[in-house]
């Protein structure tokens, strides 16, 4: 089950008619997300298989996760924004439990991304399943 800020995002994706207006929100959503602090921009939190540079910072408290995350390409950020709706917030065995595939594919994006940007996604996915399965953060 999608969280409702995904859900949000499902439904904006369902009213937009057009890819270009699809991508337009991604980068909206990329910038409106907060900055890392470049203090987090460490190896450790790299993700590696992504083209451009993207770091995630998970946050496991009371048992819930969450992540904040970055990229130097725009669209990346707001493909970091919508991971972090579908995933911020669960329980640790909830997020294990997420068919990202398929959540994003509601959004049409297994369809939409280049090769490499659909292997960066895979790469995010499975560092915050990694994360969540070890039961803490970097």
């Amino acid at each position: 089950m999608a969280s409702a800020a995904f859900e949000e995002i499902a439904e904006t994706f369902d009213f937009l008619d057009d890819w270009e207006d699809r991508y337009r929100h991604l980068i909206d959503m990329g910038r409106a997300m907060p900055p890392l602090d470049d203090a987090f921009k460490v190896p450790a939190t790299k993700v590696d298989g992504c083209a451009s540079q993207v770091w995630l910072v998970p946050h496991v408290e009371a048992g819930q996760f969450r992540f904040e995350g970055d990229s130097d390409a725009m669209i990346v950020r707001g493909l970091i924004a919508v991971l972090a709706a579908l995933y911020n917030g669960l329980s640790l065995d909830a997020v294990g439990q997420v068919d990202a595939r398929a959540e994003l594919g509601r959004l049409g994006l297994n369809d939409h991304l280049s090769a490499q940007r659909s292997n960066g996604v895979r790469a995010m996915v499975e560092r915050i399943r990694t994360v969540a399965a070890a039961g803490q953060a970097i």
